[in-house]
C-alpha cells in the first residue's frame, strides 16, 4: 500500500481569506487556493475541482491504459480531459471525462466498451461514485 499526502494551509475567512495546498508527498508544487478563485476559476490559483480533475484524469488515463493492454490493443497514444463542476451551495455537480485515443487493432465501439469498462474500475471513479460521471469517446 501506498499513501500520498498533501497540505493545506488556510488563513482568514472563507471569502476574504487565502491559502495554499501542497503535494507534499511528491513535493513538485504548491499552489495558492481562496474562495473567490472556487467560485470563478481563473489563471494563477487552482481550487479543489481542479485538483479532483488532475487526479480523475490521470487515474482514468492509467486504468484504461492498464484494460487495453490486457486486451492485447495497447493504445498509441489517450488523451483524457476531466471537468469537474462545483456551484455554490451546491457543491460538486460531476465529473465529464473526455477521451481521445489512438488504438490500432480496435473498432470506435470496441474501444468505447473498454473505456467504459475501465471508467467504472478506475479507483478516482468509484471515490467519486456519489457525483455524476460521463464518458465521451473521441476516436483519432
Amino acid at each position: 500500500m501506498t499513501a500520498s499526502t498533501a497540505h493545506a494551509h488556510w488563513e482568514g475567512t472563507l471569502m476574504e481569506g487565502a491559502g495554499t495546498v501542497d503535494l507534499t508527498t511528491s513535493g513538485v508544487a504548491t499552489f495558492p487556493v481562496s474562495w473567490a478563485k472556487r467560485a470563478d476559476a481563473g489563471q494563477g490559483t487552482t481550487n479543489p475541482e481542479e485538483l479532483i480533475a488532475a487526479a480523475h484524469s490521470a487515474c482514468f488515463a492509467m486504468a484504461l491504459s492498464n484494460a487495453l493492454a490486457e486486451n492485447k490493443t495497447p493504445a498509441e497514444k489517450l488523451d483524457i480531459t476531466a471537468e469537474v463542476g462545483f456551484k455554490p451551495g451546491v457543491g460538486i455537480t460531476g465529473s465529464k471525462l473526455t477521451l481521445t485515443g489512438v488504438v490500432p487493432g480496435l473498432s470506435d465501439d470496441q474501444f468505447a466498451a473498454i473505456a467504459e469498462e475501465a471508467k467504472k474500475g478506475c479507483p478516482v471513479s468509484q471515490a467519486l461514485a456519489g457525483i455524476p460521471i460521463t464518458l465521451e469517446v473521441n476516436p483519432a
